[in-house]
């Protein structure tokens, strides 16, 4: 399925990051913010269930320790999902973290693999986060090398996706639920997202 997260806050806070004269340490934080947000839609249906073990309150009232019936692996695409996994473990300071590295040859536009490492963890929920979805070739390859470890519970964090990157993950991998801040209009002859935000790492990192 694909979850648009409709929130007022992630609206306006996305519109400043599409501005082009928005500057590297203002975009970073704008990211982890609406990263944040939207790993409350992300894992909203996961369930508490209790530890075995007690806590005591401030009134002396004795109740379970909770977690979360999930163990949590988020695994950033390098290297801009870097800037998109960190307000997520902010609110997840227990997830394990693993790193996929891929990079997009500019003439074939097709990802290319150079790095894998992954937790290993019993049955757990894997997300995966990059903040551009954009021909989908870097996800629909993400998800098969993780796949391809076991994990099979996996999820997709975008803050921007095209229609075309949207609909090859749903062809390629249909257990596979995608969560954007906003589906954008199309790609160009390059395959940048329009309106977009243009080239999400070097303006996360300041490389451009």
């Amino acid at each position: 399925m694909l979850h648009i997260v409709e929130n007022p806050l992630i609206q306006v806070k996305l519109n400043i990051m599409r501005d082009e004269r928005t500057n590297s340490k203002d975009f970073r934080t704008l990211l982890d913010e609406i990263s944040s947000l939207m790993t409350l839609e992300v894992f909203k249906d996961l369930k508490v269930v209790p530890t075995g073990e007690k806590i005591i309150t401030p009134t002396g009232v004795e109740i379970d320790k909770l977690k979360l019936n999930h163990s949590i692996i988020v695994v950033p695409i390098l290297r801009a999902g870097i800037g998109m996994s960190n307000g997520v473990i902010d609110m997840l300071p227990t997830a394990r973290i693993g790193h996929i590295g891929l990079y997009r040859d500019e003439k074939t536009l097709k990802p290319v693999e150079y790095f894998c490492k992954l937790p290993h963890v019993k049955d757990p929920l894997v997300l995966i986060c990059d903040p551009m979805l954009a021909t989908g070739g870097s996800a629909c390859d993400a998800i098969t090398m993780i796949k391809k470890r076991g994990y099979q519970n996996i999820r997709l964090l975008c803050l921007v996706g095209a229609p075309e990157g949207v609909k090859k993950v749903q062809e390629t991998h249909k257990d596979v639920d995608i969560y954007l801040a906003s589906l954008d209009e199309r790609l160009n002859e390059n395959g940048y997202i329009l309106p977009g935000l243009g080239d999400a790492g070097d303006r996360i990192f300041g490389t451009l």
